[in-house]
């Protein structure tokens, strides 16, 4: 599987797996890997700005901090707002 090669903020070269995305509100997130070839997960691309700048809580969502894309929590119930 090919995968794109980016560098991160901190300047390391990371590798985003574009052949599946996480629906987000404005985009998609992409899984990005630190090896090329993808044993190891680092983060998250947004599809919407192409931001690495992404944060992910505890419930599963994720919220890209540039352009305020959001993947909603994988287990969501109203008690949690």
């Amino acid at each position: 599987m090919e995968r794109d090669a980016v560098t991160s903020p901190d300047g390391d070269r990371v590798y985003v797996d574009r052949s599946a995305g996480d629906r987000g509100s404005e985009g998609p997130f992409y899984i990005v890997y630190a090896d090329k070839r993808g044993e190891t997960r680092w983060g998250f691309l947004c599809g919407n700005c192409e931001s690495l700048d992404t944060a992910m809580d505890t419930m599963g969502r994720i919220e890209c901090t540039e352009c305020g894309n959001m993947r909603k929590p994988e287990e969501w119930d109203a008690a949690h707002e």
